[in-house]
Order: structure tokens, then C-alpha cells, then sequence
């Protein structure tokens, strides 16, 4: 009997327990339909343990509801986790996997995501987003793993241990922003049940006559309210403010729409809400004003649109406001636009998780192009992150501002961040000296550029030059010195996305001495030049090219070796074809003399030689006495120098005249 009753009495209490999970999850449904996630979520997630490991279906349920609440409030770790359990437990709908995808990617788990896309992809082959998802995130594993220049950073002053959001310059002048944050105004503050967040208001910051942000204050005046007052914007003279006001009682949203207050004096008028739509329960907000005051531009997921929230625009009147229109479908997605802002160019700024991106939503930027398209492009790492990224804002003249980010914050709270392109710098910098290697302090370069550029670079004593010059521009340099030939050289910034520093060194050729031209090369016993002489060739076809008043003799000279008649034929031949080659790339025969001296002018040793070999002195003369009376070994080398081809300068008043 008393078994009997044992067992019953365990019956009845699993029963009760059956019953009490139920209810608990009835209550957590109610939540979620009311859009309180933040509790539904945390119901699910108590409730979850409770339900035996045999009962896999109503696990798999419950984890996959948890799931969806925590991914409503950006909760993507927790929704992760919930995903997965769904998944473990056989969840039914192919859906999970979509969803485990998407936290995934936002979690930077890129290979997972790609593996949950697939298997959702079996099923659903042509789901857009799902499509889109997997291309991302297979395009931050190989293409998109190299950041762009942009810097950023987070901006403490700003931030506070809530979420703080939505940056907006309210002048041009860059030195008084407003933001959206959570922050608490007193110890009554009770947190959204939608959220888990305190209601937004708007705070500003302005710089001091030290150029840095001071402490963040509530805007007074009657813009914040007992209501929750979203994102906010400026027209381009700074005299209108347009913000998102959302009204909520007992937890529940009574519709969100745009309010504007202009400025009167130093305050704020009280604001008015535009009316843009007949039908009072649609949601609009994130209102951006075109930079020519125009059109209004906003967000809205109401009908006619493409998915989730869409971005569209409205005409300003004389009368109000005329009929909203949808940006269309080169802006818009099935997924989420949202927080569009505009730079003074006309240059639209957006956020959506919709278009290829990292993760969660990304700032894009959309360059309107003559066929009134629009040209859109991700902004990429770092500006993008796996986490939301949204909210950004320019300074008037410059490639810097603010913008918002939940990255790198264990709660998903959102941050300010700072952006910062930093410009460009190019330098050149090199020496100057003669072919010998001595300094050439009174030297000039003289710098022309394609961007119209004229400017005279002075030498220093030392020889030395430097000069900043600027990005996407070809740069001819010439440099000059008295009794010496010109030199040019070219220099170009095209298509460079880093800094750089140009090393130039100019060797300039005397006037008055003859100029050793190396690296020429015959074949043996031959006048026919070599392939590898056309480097020393071209040289010197730029050399009169920077000098094109000179007239010069091409001279020859051969080694001891043989008769002076083969010698003096040979060299002579050798010099017109060294001429010969100057004519074809269109250099005037009446400045080129070609000479053949044979060996009648053997080389007298210089200091640079002298240096070079040891067995000579400066101002020995390389004949033939002095040459057998070296070793075979220094003989062949002493050869070598006196084989040779030079030029020196014989006018420099070609067609001066």
C-alpha cells in the first residue's frame, strides 16, 4: 500500500512540474509577443534547465525561443549558446540554423557561420540573406582581412557604462556634438523591459578653448522627455534638430516618430512632430536632412518596402512635407537599413546587415552617381567590425568624426567611437654630387608636377634635399649646377595608399672633363653593342634630352692589345654605333661626333680608381710601359679600364640661338 502510494505521490508531482514548466514558458511567450526580450529571455533561460534532457523537443523549443529573444536585444553570445542547444536537441525548423549563422558571424565565428549558412542553404537554396551571409563571412576569412588606413578609437569621455550611440555634429565648426545614452539621470530610473536599458535621452559635448571635449550634459530644454527620445541629426546651418522620440506606457511602444526643434538664441524651441504619414501606428525614425535641405530621409518599416526597415526620403515643401518614397533596391535589402546620415558633398551614409558585410549591421557609403543611382561601397575594417556599427558622423572639411559600435563590449552595450583618415605624406629626399662622388652644394632641382606644380628645391651644403610633394601627382625633377650637365628624374604618387619616402640621388656629368659611360658592352672583336648596353644606352639619350643644347663626342678606346690600325678602325666603328643607337630614339646626329682613338688615350688614374684598386696611384697614365710592367693578373684589369666609351661636351649652343 504504502508503495502504491509512492508512486502516486510521484506522479502527481510530475505532473505539477509539467504543469509549472508550461506555465513558466506561457508566461515568457506573453513577454516575447509583448516585445519585453530582455525578460522573455531571461525566462526562457531559467526555464531551460528545468525541462528533463529526455524531453529533447520541448528543450529544442525552448533554447531556439531563448535564442531569438537574446538576438532581439543583441545578445549574441547568450543567443549563440541558446542556437546551439537547439540545434543539439534536433529543433526541427531549418530556420535555427539561419539564426545560429547570423550570431555566429556576429560573434566573428566565421567558419561555424559558414558551416550553420550551408546547411540551411539545402533547403532554403535561394534565401537571400542567407546567401549574402555566407558570402560575407567567406569574404572576411580571404579578401577583407587587410584593414584600410582608417583609425579608430573609443571615445571614453563620451561612453559611460550604458549604451551610448548615434554621434552628430551639431555645427560646422566640428566642436559641439550631441549623442543618444542610456546613462541613468537619477537612482528612479527604471529599466526598459524591451531593452534592459534605461530610456534614451540626449546629451551634448562641446570643446574648450583647449580644443578638448568637456564633460557630456543632459540637452536642456524640453528635447528629452519622460519618453524615450532616439537618434538625432542636424540640417547643415546648424538651425534645425531632428530626433526620434518613441513613446512607451507600462512597457509597451506607442509609436515612434520625428520631432524637429530649431534654434532660437542659445536654446532649443519646443519640439513639433512632422507628420509623414496618415496612419499615426506606423514607426518611423532616424531622421537625416539632405545637405541642401531638400528632402528628409528616414527610417521606417512600414509597407512598400523591401524587407525589414528601409530607408526613404520625403520632399521639404512650401507646404510641409510631399509623399515618402523608398530609396529602392540598390540601397535597401530584405535585412535592416537603418541610421542614415549625410557628409556636406551629398555623399549618404548607412548601416545595414542586409548588404555583404562583417557581421552585424555595417556603416556603408553611398556616392550618388549621374544616372541618380547610387554607388555603394562596406567601409570596411576597422571601421566595421563583427558586432554593430552604425551612427557615423563627419567633420564639414575633414575625413574624421564619430561613430557608434557594441564591439568589444561583453554586455553589447553600444560605445562612441573616433575615425580618423589619416593624410597621406610623400616625400622625396637624396644628394647631390658629380660622377665622382664629391658633393655639388650650389646645385638646384627644379620640380614640375602634374597637378600644375612649379617649384625650386634648394640643396643644402652637404648636397642633401628634401621636399613634400602630394598624393596622385607624376613628378619630373631636373637638377642642375654650374658646369655641369642637367639630370633628370621622374618620380609618381599615383595609386599609393601608404606613406612614402622617395630616395632620389642625382650624379651630374662635367662640362669640361670626358664622362665614362659603363656597362656598355661589344661582342668580341665587334662593333655590334650587346643587349645588356641598352640601361647605359638610355641614359644617356635622357641626358641630351635634359640638355638639348649640347653637342657631344662619342669616343672610343680599345686596350694595347693588337695594331693601332685595327684598334682605330675598331673603336671607330664602336663609336658610330653607340651614335647610331642615339639617332633611333629620335637624338639629332648633329650633336653626337662619334670618335675612334684606338689606344692613343689610355686612362690617367683618378682618386676614385686609386681607391677602387690598390696597385694604382692617382695620375699614373695606363700605357703601354706601365701596363707590362704589372703582373698578368693587374695587366688584364688595366686592359679592361682603358677598353672604354666616353662622351664630353664640345657646345652648348645647339640651336641656342
Amino acid at each position: 500500500m504504502q508503495f502504491k502510494f509512492s508512486i502516486l505521490f510521484l506522479l502527481i508531482l510530475v505532473t505539477l512540474s509539467s504543469c509549472s514548466i508550461q506555465a513558466r514558458i506561457n508566461k515568457a511567450d506573453k513577454k516575447y509577443e509583448l516585445g519585453e526580450y530582455y525578460v522573455a529571455g531571461n525566462l526562457y533561460k531559467r526555464i531551460y534547465p528545468s525541462i528533463p534532457s529526455k524531453e529533447k523537443e520541448l528543450r529544442a523549443s525552448v533554447a531556439f525561443k531563448s535564442g531569438n529573444a537574446f538576438r532581439q536585444i543583441n545578445d549574441n553570445k547568450r543567443a549563440e549558446t541558446a542556437y546551439r542547444n537547439a540545434i543539439r536537441y534536433k529543433y526541427k525548423e531549418p530556420l535555427v540554423y539561419f539564426y545560429a549563422a547570423e550570431v555566429a558571424r556576429k560573434n566573428n565565428k566565421h567558419t561555424d557561420a559558414i558551416k550553420f549558412y550551408e546547411t540551411f542553404l539545402e533547403s532554403n537554396p535561394s534565401h537571400r540573406e542567407a546567401l549574402n551571409g555566407l558570402s560575407s563571412s567567406k569574404l572576411v576569412l580571404s579578401d577583407w582581412k587587410k584593414p584600410t588606413r582608417y583609425v579608430v578609437s573609443k571615445e571614453e569621455l563620451f561612453n559611460s557604462r550604458f549604451s551610448d550611440f548615434s554621434p552628430s555634429f551639431a555645427n560646422s565648426r566640428g566642436d559641439l556634438v550631441f549623442f543618444n545614452s542610456t546613462r541613468k539621470l537619477n537612482k528612479k530610473n527604471k529599466a526598459s523591459r524591451i531593452t534592459g536599458q534605461n530610456n534614451n535621452n540626449i546629451f551634448s559635448s562641446r570643446k574648450n578653448i583647449q580644443g578638448k571635449w568637456e564633460e557630456p550634459l543632459l540637452v536642456e530644454g524640453d528635447i528629452n522627455s519622460e519618453f524615450d527620445e532616439g537618434t538625432c541629426s542636424f540640417s547643415f546651418d546648424g538651425q534645425e534638430l531632428f530626433f526620434t522620440r518613441s513613446k512607451i506606457e507600462k512597457g509597451k511602444t506607442l509609436g515612434t516618430g520625428i520631432f524637429v526643434s530649431k534654434r532660437s538664441g542659445g536654446s532649443w524651441t519646443s519640439p513639433q512632430q512632422i507628420i509623414l504619414l496618415q496612419d499615426s501606428s506606423l514607426n518611423i525614425a532616424h531622421p537625416a536632412l539632405s545637405p541642401n535641405g531638400d528632402y528628409l530621409f528616414f527610417v521606417s518599416d512600414m509597407s512598400g518596402g523591401y524587407g525589414g526597415k528601409d530607408i526613404w526620403k520625403v520632399e521639404r515643401t512650401k507646404d510641409g512635407w510631399g509623399i515618402p518614397k523608398n530609396l529602392g533596391e540598390t540601397i535597401n535589402t530584405a535585412g535592416d537599413e537603418m541610421f542614415p546620415s549625410f557628409k556636406k558633398n551629398g555623399t549618404l551614409y548607412f548601416s545595414s546587415d542586409g548588404h555583404p558585410g562583417f557581421g552585424g549591421l555595417d556603416i556603408f557609403k553611398a556616392e550618388p552617381s549621374e544616372n541618380n543611382e547610387w554607388m555603394i561601397s562596406n567601409m570596411m575594417s576597422p571601421v566595421n567590425s563583427e558586432a554593430d556599427d552604425f551612427g557615423i558622423t563627419f567633420m564639414e572639411k575633414e575625413e574624421k568624426g564619430f561613430f557608434s559600435s557594441n564591439r568589444a563590449d561583453r554586455r553589447f552595450f553600444d560605445n562612441i567611437w573616433s575615425f580618423e583618415l589619416p593624410k597621406l605624406e610623400y616625400k622625396i629626399e637624396g644628394k647631390v654630387t658629380d660622377n665622382n662622388g664629391d658633393i655639388l652644394g650650389d646645385a638646384v632641382i627644379r620640380l614640375v608636377g602634374s597637378n600644375g606644380t612649379i617649384e625650386k628645391i634648394s640643396v643644402r651644403r652637404n648636397g642633401t634635399f628634401s621636399q613634400i610633394i602630394a598624393p596622385n601627382t607624376n613628378y619630373i625633377l631636373l637638377a642642375s649646377a654650374r658646369g655641369f650637365l642637367n639630370s633628370s628624374q621622374k618620380v609618381s604618387t599615383e595609386n599609393s595608399n601608404k606613406n612614402q619616402t622617395f630616395t632620389l640621388n642625382f650624379q651630374l656629368n662635367s662640362i669640361s672633363r670626358p664622362v665614362q659611360m659603363n656597362n656598355i658592352f661589344f661582342k668580341f672583336g665587334s662593333a655590334e653593342l650587346t643587349p645588356e648596353s641598352a640601361v647605359a644606352l638610355n641614359e644617356l639619350v635622357n641626358l641630351l634630352k635634359d640638355n638639348p643644347t649640347v653637342t657631344i663626342e662619342i669616343a672610343a678606346h680599345t686596350d694595347m692589345i693588337g695594331t693601332e690600325t685595327a684598334n682605330t678602325l675598331l673603336s671607330t666603328q664602336r663609336a658610330q654605333s653607340v651614335v647610331d643607337y642615339v639617332k633611333q630614339k629620335g637624338i639629332d646626329t648633329a650633336r653626337l661626333i662619334p670618335k675612334g682613338y684606338g689606344k692613343n688615350k689610355p686612362v690617367e688614374v683618378d682618386k676614385t680608381l686609386a681607391k677602387k684598386y690598390t696597385f694604382l696611384s692617382e695620375g699614373v697614365i695606363l700605357d703601354e710601359e706601365f701596363i707590362t710592367s704589372l703582373p698578368s693578373q693587374q695587366q688584364e684589369i688595366a686592359n679592361q679600364i682603358n677598353r672604354r666609351i666616353e662622351f664630353k661636351v664640345l657646345k652648348t649652343t645647339f640651336q641656342a640661338y
